[in-house]
């Protein structure tokens, strides 16, 4: 999030600032409509189940956002609710409350707190009636609620909407008023909308989102440069048709799309369907990160990998990690940044995928049965309090090893074969990193072929093939005499 400049000053004091939120296709993933009709029918004020076209004009919606149409119909609302009275809609929005918070996307309520920890006013803008809207907005939060307003009389509703139908323009024109009324300043506010026809209120504040944008709104957010996010994804990872490109790749982890390599895997049932986890590996190759990749994908689920910053600030390359959600890491910088972006990851129950041993082990250490790690992993799984998954990785050093600065595609008459194993899943007590690292590193190392636990004296042309240059150093021999060799990770 860009940090807020300074609020302008009026007379002694200084205005404040405040976030904008629309409510469909925005901090929710679709429509909110479901939910509110269900309560609607468990209080009476609607009769019977959804129609076939109540279901198809939601999933619509879900899909393309709003039409001309269909706020066409929203504004008849006032009128189909002639007649109810106003404490049964409010037992109603009681009941949708809870439901609806539960749907509020993972990083729409990260920025909620966010700009709360900033000092800055929450107000939900929305064109769903005020009293049916209200206790979700009392619930996740918000500071005050900007919404259609059905006329009343006698506790009952009249037929007619009170002030502004809180769409579009009028939309915009009701959270200007508001602003006025509350001291607000708009250059220094933020507005978060997925709708063509929203494009009037972030126009007017000084920090316009487009969220989950519909295709009108894709192209003006566009055109403006306004940031365009998802808050069902990390900041920096687009979405096409709905889908990330890390899911869309996962539709080509296919054998046949890899005739260079023989994929084996082993353990996918111990990766969890649902919810946060740390993925936990070994580290042999360059091809790695895609052969974690390939074994997600046999579970259908997107990681976030943490690599090295010199990764992401490569062309081309780097653009391509940041779009496939990949968090970078300074290394020797000791930055706590990149284990806060991986415990918002989790917090948002996904997947983090790291390799404790940091780099790819060179030279003798590349060879030792003893794997070591670093506390970053066991830091991260304790402080967020999620399960921790291991995965034996052998043989992507046959396919890119670190000799190479391209992997050997070409082999596809003796291909090399690559196994993965996840093993089950455990949680760390966090009392000791050291205790929890050895105790990753031991998970690791179980779910290796016996071979991995062997020690042996490697060749040199093997020797060789564990450094980048694809040449032994004069100080090091098979041996392992050179102790800064044997370290993980040492460069």
């Amino acid at each position: 999030m860009d940090a807020a400049e300074d609020p302008t000053p009026t007379g002694s004091r200084r205005s404040a600032a405040a976030a904008f939120f629309d409510l469909d296709r925005t901090l929710l993933l679709g429509a909110s409509g479901p939910i509110l009709g269900e309560a609607l029918r468990h209080v009476g004020l609607v009769r019977g189940e959804a129609s076939i076209v109540e279901t198809a004009a939601f999933r619509f919606f879900d899909l393309v956002g709003e039409t001309l149409p269909s706020m066409f119909l929203a504004r008849q609302g006032a009128r189909a609710a002639s007649g109810w009275p106003v404490e049964l809609v409010r037992e109603a929005a009681e009941a949708a409350a809870a439901p609806l918070a539960e749907r509020v996307l993972p990083y729409a309520q990260q920025m909620l707190d966010e700009h709360r920890a900033e000092g800055r006013k929450l107000v939900l803008a929305t064109t769903t009636p005020v009293d049916l809207i209200g206790p979700f907005a009392e619930l996740v939060g918000f500071d005050d609620v900007v919404a259609t307003r059905y006329r009343r009389r006698d506790d009952r509703y009249d037929g007619t909407i009170d002030g502004e139908f809180v769409w579009g323009k009028g939309k915009s024109r009701s959270v200007a008023a508001w602003a006025a009324a509350n001291g607000v300043d708009l250059d220094t506010s933020y507005a978060y909308s997925d709708s063509y026809y929203d494009v009037p209120l972030l126009s007017i504040v000084g920090h316009p989102r487009a969220v989950n944008p519909d295709p009108r709104m894709l192209a003006i957010a566009t055109l403006r440069r306004w940031p365009v996010i998802h808050f069902d994804l990390p900041a920096g990872v687009p979405k096409f048709v709905g889908v990330e490109p890390q899911q869309a790749l996962q539709l080509l982890a296919r054998p046949q799309a890899f005739p260079w390599v023989r994929f084996h895997v082993d353990g996918v049932e111990h990766i969890p369907r649902h919810g946060p986890a740390v993925l936990v590996a070994n580290h042999r190759s360059y091809f790695d990160v895609l052969a974690i990749g390939y074994l997600l994908a046999q579970r259908g689920r997107p990681v976030r990998v943490l690599g090295k910053r010199e990764v992401f600030d490569a062309p081309v390359v780097g653009d391509l990690a940041t779009a496939l959600g990949g968090i970078p890491v300074d290394r020797g910088t000791g930055s706590d940044e990149p284990l806060q972006q991986a415990r918002a990851a989790l917090a948002a129950g996904e997947l983090v995928a790291l390799m404790p041993q940091g780099t790819i082990p060179r030279g003798p250490a590349f060879f030792d049965p003893v794997l070591r790690g670093r506390w970053g992993a066991a830091r991260l799984a304790a402080s967020a309090d999620v399960p921790v998954v291991p995965i034996g990785i052998w043989g992507t050093e046959a396919v890119w090893p670190r000799s190479s600065k391209l992997p050997n595609v070409t082999n596809v008459w003796n291909p090399p074969h690559v196994t993965m194993r996840a093993g089950p899943v455990f949680h760390l007590d966090g009392t000791d990193p050291d205790v929890d690292t050895e105790r990753i590193m031991d998970a690791i190392a179980a779910l290796l072929p016996d071979e991995a636990r062997l020690p042996r004296i490697p060749s040199d042309e093997e020797l060789a093939r564990t450094y980048p240059d694809g040449r032994i150093p004069a100080d090091v021999d098979a041996a392992g005499d050179h102790e800064a060799a044997r370290r993980p990770g040492s460069d």
